[in-house]
């Protein structure tokens, strides 16, 4: 019987890869042009990261932490979201010796999940952190680059939903606010929300549960709570996001799952997915350099879910990219002229790949289409005295005889 795959564990296969790949280059590409410098940090922490960093009554650290002691018995987690061992190598490396740090990171993470459509347990993710800048304009630059990147890969229906969650100086009053209010519906809250009531109150806001969502709709607002301070922040980043032609929507029930946030918190979602729409995710934490062992640090980040968007490329067909061309050569001659063509090719930004099978032409054109070429390139003896190449179409069946610098502009222009 055959070995399967993790259950929430998902293989990434070809053709799925290439958009994986696009969604890679143009982060890369864009988040560099913003002063980005990328980092790489282990897939295993020590468990007292997380359960420091995110929160001990999160569900993450909860429910969903992979966590297991290794032979010398020490506590390590399978690292559950990006920032906290961003945050971690920070502090280890001394990186806050710049007085601003721009980082962003790809690769997987994991939480132990109901696996559904876009959702796994190792899922991965494209972060960026802003380390060492207070200003609300950074919160509006790091949204702006995340607004445009989805504009570049061609995800539709993207709305940015944004909140502030306060700070030390008006969080806590709010919180009590919020618990009295809570008290007085508490007959219609779930289990979890009645357990986390004392310690975690603002996760009832964004519980799913369809009773906790009727009992707090009334709830006060953490926007009307705020210090002068924290109203003025998230009154400049309202302000410079408008600058740049983004319409954020308040929404005073998003208070995110993990515990180090302040100020700005926000998510991003797409009308191309179904009730999981976030496509990106994230908000200032002000307190966690500190809080695990580093100076006074400010700092704002994200991360965008790679399979949600991967799935909308894919649906919606948004995934440019050089169509496969099935290279056929006849004979001794075409076969060895064809090899600085090919070269030539590839490096023009042609995905070509030469057929070698010893059969007839018929079958070696059958092999091509099951391959899924998009082209199919002949070259025989004629072909190559003439300098010239057969291109066939494999969607409509047309072929016409090309020059081989007329090929590669034909197959590059689809």
């Amino acid at each position: 019987m055959p070995i399967t795959a993790i259950r929430g564990f998902n293989d990434i296969l070809p053709g799925d890869s290439d958009i994986w790949r696009r969604i890679e280059s143009e982060a890369y590409r864009l988040f560099s042009g913003y002063g980005f410098s990328e980092i790489r940090t282990p897939v295993a922490e020590k468990a007292e990261l997380f359960l420091r960093s995110i929160g001990e009554t999160t569900d993450i650290v909860e429910k969903e932490m992979y966590t297991f002691e290794d032979r010398h018995g020490d506590s390590l987690a399978l690292r559950p979201e990006g920032t906290a061992p961003v945050v971690r190598a920070y502090i280890e490396h001394k990186l806050y010796i710049a007085p601003v740090s721009k980082l962003y990171y790809t690769g997987p993470m994991f939480r132990y999940e109901r696996p559904q459509k876009g959702r796994y347990r190792q899922f991965y993710q494209i972060g960026a952190e802003v380390m060492g800048d207070d200003s609300p304009r950074a919160d509006a630059e790091a949204l702006s680059m995340l607004m445009s990147f989805f504009a570049k890969i061609g995800v539709a229906g993207v709305e940015l939903h944004i909140n502030s969650l306060g700070d030390a100086n008006c969080r806590p009053a709010y919180k009590e606010k919020l618990k009295a209010y809570l008290a007085g519906v508490k007959g219609a809250l779930c289990e979890n929300c009645l357990r986390r009531m004392d310690t975690n109150p603002l996760r009832a806001l964004d519980c799913k549960a369809s009773g906790c969502i009727e009992a707090t709709k009334d709830a006060p607002s953490i926007v009307d709570s705020l210090c002068e301070g924290c109203a003025s922040h998230f009154g400049t980043v309202r302000k410079y996001l408008a600058l740049s032609g983004i319409d954020a929507r308040i929404n005073p029930r998003m208070v995110r799952g993990l515990d180090y946030y302040t100020k700005t918190t926000f998510e991003i979602t797409s009308t191309a997915l179904g009730s999981q729409n976030a496509v990106a995710a994230g908000g200032r934490y002000d307190g966690l350099v500190k809080e695990l062992g580093g100076p006074e640090t400010p700092c704002f980040g994200f991360a965008i879910g790679m399979e949600r968007v991967a799935l909308i490329l894919k649906e919606t067909a948004s995934h440019a990219g050089s169509p496969l061309t099935v290279f056929i050569a006849l004979g001794e001659k075409a076969e060895e002229a064809s090899i600085p063509i090919l070269r030539s090719w590839r490096e023009k930004g042609s995905k070509v790949m030469e057929e070698f099978s010893p059969g007839s032409l018929k079958s070696r054109m059958k092999r091509a289409d099951r391959l899924g070429a998009r082209y199919t390139v002949i070259m025989g003896d004629d072909e190559l005295a003439k300098g010239e190449v057969a291109v066939k179409d494999m969607l409509t069946s047309a072929q016409e005889r090309l020059s081989f610098d007329a090929a590669l502009m034909r197959i590059l222009s689809e």
